[in-house]
């Protein structure tokens, strides 16, 4: 189905690192490949995001004495979750899966690069305040409706939905090509998030 030039398609994270084998594998992380492919061309603007930490981000758990990966702490903006190392700049986990069309993208945008601070939506770090400048850049392009695909259903994907939405976007997740990490049930609270903030789940 070809969209209008007001659609755009966001591809959230696609990487090594959250795919089968990697740092921080997403289960059937591998799986939205060919289906994110298939339905790229359809969309006018496309924006791929790339997680791109620094070695001893602050999201580490391995950046905090005792700390294990999955453990939540306080920081300055809030709760943080911490993960194991993964999308270590320059890294091969941080590169994006060998099979996905990144060649279609119009515009790349690396999130997470700031050391005290991490970043699931495309649109903001995780104080809500610091911009991106994806939106810019999709106002400038005309976009007034975005689709959402890519991984984890749960963080940055829904994290950039919800974003999308309070800027004034209309957002769309498609489902299908999406999966989660889903941590204690991360992933029903992310759904029934972004049905009550006007998101459509497809």
């Amino acid at each position: 189905m070809k969209h209008g030039p007001e659609d755009a398609i966001i591809v959230i994270d696609v990487q090594n690192d959250f795919c089968p084998g990697g740092a921080l594998a997403v289960e059937g992380g591998d799986e939205v490949v060919p289906e994110i492919n298939r339905i790229l061309r359809d969309f006018p603007v496309r924006v791929f995001t790339q997680d791109w930490h620094p070695i001893g981000h602050g999201s580490f758990a391995s950046s905090h004495d005792g700390a294990q990966a999955f453990d939540t702490i306080r920081m300055p903006y809030g709760p943080q979750v911490l993960w194991p190392d993964h999308c270590v700049q320059g890294s091969d986990g941080a590169e994006f899966h060998e099979d996905l069309h990144v060649e279609t993208a119009e515009m790349i945008l690396r999130k997470g690069f700031r050391h005290e601070i991490d970043s699931y939506s495309a649109f903001f770090e995780n104080d809500k305040i610091t911009s991106t400048g994806l939106e810019g850049y999709l106002r400038g392009r005309g976009v007034t409706c975005v689709t959402l695909v890519g991984l984890a259903t749960d963080y940055c994907v829904a994290w950039s939905a919800l974003d999308a939405v309070r800027l004034g976007f209309e957002a769309r997740v498609k489902l299908s090509a999406c999966r989660a990490i889903d941590l204690n049930g991360s992933l029903d609270a992310a759904l029934r998030e972004m049905e009550a903030a006007g998101v459509t789940l497809y």
